[in-house]
């Protein structure tokens, strides 16, 4: 090994901002900052933990959130509209059935 290119090999501590638990090693920097350790990682405890950095996990539950309320929104709308349609007696074709008479009306012209 050449000497003088290496770096010192210190006591380092080290940080989890996951659960705040500190320890001490050797590396070659004097403080590690780590987001998840040993005493936090569900492989280790056997129990499952979010850590959320960044704020994906809140993001990603508003997301459902919204899309869920957009569901309801839609749903009640068509029960709104299908409770309409029989309070007035009528029934409107469904897409298929219009397509059908479409297609027959279609035939009729082109045999005659």
């Amino acid at each position: 090994m050449k000497q003088g290119i290496h770096p010192d090999y210190v006591e380092a501590t080290v940080e989890c901002h996951g659960c705040g638990n500190t320890f001490q090693t050797r590396a070659t920097t004097s403080n590690i900052e780590v987001e998840i350790c040993a005493e936090c990682h569900p492989f280790y405890t056997g129990k499952q933990k979010l850590v959320d950095v960044a704020g994906r996990v809140d993001r990603f539950r508003a997301h459902q959130e919204a899309a869920a309320q957009k569901t309801d929104r839609r749903k009640k709308q068509e029960q709104k509209a299908a409770k309409s349609q029989a309070d007035s007696g009528e029934s409107s074709p469904t897409r298929n059935e219009k397509k059908l008479e479409d297609l027959k009306d279609n035939q009729e012209t082109t045999s005659t």
